[in-house]
């Protein structure tokens, strides 16, 4: 009988989980041929342990300032460097986090057929559908922006949806968003946590994510897998994001386990997800496999796992068509969430559009978008300092913080929850005729006046 454990993702996906596994543990190399980087570890998704140092000469930095930033970052093996370390604008694409964050929405269509489902199980495969497919998007191995505290990102003209993100804490760096329709409401706390391990970095998603369905009131939680960006100094830099993925109905005691299988020797086993969703007694009643970087199918099964007779694979998910040699690799959607189609009429000034930075960038100047990152970070300095001598604490405009502590498996979470004064604003700003002339509006995120001397 093949085991039904969602820690191996139960069923016939077992073995196969078990032989990636093996193979993704021997398939890395330390680049020990170059002077200086002994027990550096470079690995090749296409290959194996025989063109780790070819592989090391690859990638988007020269060599001069490969040497120099390992040189840089050699101490901070081990740490945390979420907001400990100024990185060159040379990794990054021109988006912020919060926008990263409306990037779930891209497919939301899903959580509105979840709610809309009369069958339990079936309304488990649409939401985990939705969750699986921002990886697609997240993919990218360029380096977003990180907000400035009181930074803010809207979406709207999107599936009747009103996004609002938010900046509400900068140590540790903590993000806060709400999404809305008359299907479903989004809402999440992130708080990322790094372990930098030289040339590859493990980004551990402290978060909460809860979805709640209009029409029944059924609340679901979201726990992803964490992410590992491979190659960062060294190679040809990729992601994965292997581990289990589960969401949870809160309402009814149902869940879904989503195997992301590791990457093994000549991309085996890459992009591949497996699993199943059980019922409330932990049952496999519909299981669950395709590829998060191509599409999801899904199929009803026996209290094994195995596949009911007469039935067959149906695809509930597929990745849209993205640009063709995009330099970012964005997908159409991306583009869409950094341009102002979908912004408000009336647009509020703390917008991620608008910062001088990521513009500079978008437009190919990367000299200019090192400069006012600069700018930028170093007038949130002093506006912390102010603050200090004022003995004032920063307050978020659109959620508040909460005396809940959520746990999760990388540590505690401080939960802030939306507080409804966004729609306020939005809804009196929407009555406004004229719209925001954006060329005259400046980025303005600060919570003082002119601190720029």
């Amino acid at each position: 009988m093949a085991s039904n454990d969602p820690k191996n993702g139960g069923g016939f996906f077992a073995s196969i989980a078990s032989t990636i596994t093996n193979f993704g543990s021997v398939m890395s190399k330390s680049v020990n041929g170059l002077m200086g980087y002994e027990g550096l570890e470079v690995i090749n998704p296409e290959g194996s342990t025989e063109d780790a140092e070819e592989e090391a000469g690859r990638g988007r930095w020269k060599q001069e300032e490969r040497d120099g930033y390992w040189k840089m970052m050699q101490k901070y093996i081990g740490s945390d460097v979420t907001s400990m370390v100024t990185l060159p604008v040379i990794i990054f694409e021109p988006m912020i986090m919060l926008q990263k964050m409306a990037e779930l929405m891209e497919y939301s269509h899903l959580l509105d057929m979840a709610d809309k489902a009369e069958d339990p199980y079936m309304r488990m495969v649409y939401a985990s559908s939705w969750a699986i497919s921002v990886y697609y998007a997240y993919q990218r191995t360029w380096k977003p922006f990180n907000p400035i505290l009181g930074e803010t990102y809207e979406m709207t003209n999107h599936n009747g949806i009103n996004f609002i993100a938010e900046q509400v804490c900068h140590h540790p760096p903590m993000s806060a968003g709400h999404a809305e329709n008359e299907h479903f409401a989004y809402d999440c706390t992130s708080k990322l946590k790094t372990k930098f391990l030289g040339n590859s970095i493990d980004v551990y998603p402290v978060g909460r994510t809860r979805v709640t369905l209009k029409r029944d009131g059924v609340v679901l939680d979201l726990v992803p897998p964490l992410t590992k960006v491979h190659n960062l100094i060294f190679g040809r830099t990729w992601v994965d994001s292997p581990g289990e993925m589960v969401l949870t109905n809160l309402t009814t005691g149902d869940k879904v386990v989503l195997y992301f299988q590791p990457c093994g020797w000549f991309g085996s086993g890459r992009y591949e997800v497996d699993g199943y969703v059980y019922n409330s007694a932990e049952e496999p009643k519909i299981l669950m496999t395709g590829k998060w970087s191509e599409s999801l199918s899904y199929q009803p099964c026996d209290a094994e796992g195995e596949p009911l007779p007469g039935t067959e694979l149906k695809e509930v998910w597929k990745v849209a068509e993205a640009p063709k040699n995009d330099k970012y690799q964005y997908t159409h959607f991306a583009h869409k969430i950094n341009s102002f189609e979908t912004a408000p009429k009336k647009l509020l000034s703390s917008d991620s559009r608008l910062r001088p930075d990521r513009y500079a960038l978008e437009m190919g100047d990367m000299s200019k978008s090192g400069y006012e990152k600069s700018s930028l970070e170093e007038r949130q300095r002093a506006e912390k300092r102010s603050r200090e001598e004022k003995g004032q604490k920063f307050v978020p405009k659109w959620f508040d913080e909460t005396e809940e502590v959520s746990p999760t498996p990388w540590g505690d979470l401080e939960v802030y929850q939306f507080n409804g004064k966004y729609l306020e604003h939005r809804a009196e700003a929407d009555n406004y005729e004229d719209a925001t002339d954006l060329k005259l509006t400046q980025f303005n995120p600060w919570q003082f006046g002119d601190l720029s001397a």
